[in-house]
C-alpha cells in the first residue's frame, strides 16, 4: 500500500457501519503485536512512545528519536495505516510543524493528532492550515484535531459544550478530518458535539464511557487506548521483574501461559 492509498484506508476506516477501535502502540514491537491481534490501524501513544526513547511526555521528546521511532513502527505495519500523536507539534511555529509532518508523510504516516492543549485554538487551525498547504503536493494526511477542553478542565459543564464545539468548527473550517476531545464521558454531551461538529469523533477510553455500540449510535467513529496499555504493559513487567529478583519466585516471573513467546514475536518481524 503506497503512502496515498494508506491515508484513504485510514479516513475510510472512520466511515465504518461501528466505531474504529485503536489499540495505542509505543515502539515497533507493540506495533507488530497489536497487528497481529487484529488491529485495523496503528497510532501511536505520545506518552509511550516518549517514554520508550527515554523521555517524559509533554513535548519533551526530540523530533530525530520521534522519527526514528515512527520509522521503525510503520516498518513493521507494512500496509496498516498509521497515524502518530503529534501532541502540539512540538513548536508553536505553524510553518515549522507543517515541515516536520511533511517528513512523516514521507515515512509513511497516514495520519497525526495534533491538540490545543494549552494554546489559543487559533494557533492549532493555524498549524492544521499550515501541514495541509504543506502536503497538498504530496498526497495528504488525516489531521485528528484534539482539544483538551475537558481534559485540562478548561470549562465545566453547559460551557465545556459550547467551548468544545466552537473549537471543533474552527478546527473543521481550518481543514481538519477528525476531532478528538478525551476526557469527554457524558452521553448527552458527545450526541451534542457530534451533531454539531460533523468530524468523525474521537473518544479516548475513560472510566464512566459508554460502551463501544453506545457510543456509535451517539456518532463516535473512533475509540482509543491512549497510554493505558503500555501502563498495563509496562506495570505487568515491573510485577515480573520484582518476583524474578526475589530467589523463591523467579520460576512464576518467567512464566507466562498464553503469552507471547520469543519464537512468535520473532516471526513476526520476518
Amino acid at each position: 500500500m503506497n503512502s496515498t492509498d494508506s491515508v484513504a484506508a485510514f479516513r475510510a476506516l472512520h466511515a465504518q457501519d461501528r466505531v474504529l477501535v485503536i489499540p495505542n502502540v509505543w515502539d515497533a514491537a507493540s506495533a507488530a503485536v497489536f497487528k497481529s491481534a487484529g488491529a485495523q490501524a496503528i497510532a501511536t501513544t505520545s506518552c509511550g512512545l516518549a517514554w520508550s526513547c527515554g523521555y517524559p511526555d509533554g513535548d519533551m521528546l526530540p523530533q530525530d528519536s520521534m522519527l526514528f521511532a515512527v520509522r521503525a513502527i510503520c516498518r513493521v505495519a507494512r500496509g496498516t495505516p498509521v497515524s502518530v500523536d503529534f501532541e502540539s507539534g512540538y513548536s508553536s511555529d505553524p510553518r515549522a510543524v507543517a515541515d516536520a509532518v511533511l517528513q512523516l508523510r514521507e515515512i509513511g504516516v497516514a495520519g497525526i493528532n495534533l491538540e490545543d492543549g494549552a494554546d489559543r485554538p487559533q494557533l492549532t487551525a493555524e498549524k492544521i492550515i499550515a501541514i495541509k498547504r504543506a502536503v497538498a503536493g504530496h498526497g495528504d494526511i488525516f489531521i485528528n484535531a484534539r482539544t483538551d477542553v475537558y481534559l485540562r478542565e478548561l470549562a465545566a459543564g453547559e460551557d465545556a459544550v459550547r467551548e468544545t464545539i466552537e473549537r471543533g468548527k474552527r478546527f473543521q473550517d481550518a481543514g481538519a478530518d477528525g476531532f478528538f476531545v478525551p476526557a469527554l464521558t457524558e452521553n448527552g454531551a458527545i450526541e451534542r458535539i457530534t451533531s454539531s461538529v460533523p468530524l468523525p469523533l474521537n473518544a479516548l477510553v475513560w472510566p464512566g464511557l459508554a460502551p463501544t455500540d453506545t457510543l456509535y449510535k451517539l456518532g463516535v467513529r473512533r475509540l482509543s487506548a491512549g497510554g493505558r496499555l503500555a501502563e498495563v504493559a509496562l506495570s505487568a513487567a515491573r510485577t515480573a521483574a520484582r518476583a524474578f529478583m526475589r530467589d523463591e519466585s523467579r520460576d512464576e516471573a518467567v512464566a507466562h501461559p498464553g503469552g507471547v513467546t520469543y519464537d512468535e514475536m520473532n516471526a513476526l518481524f520476518q
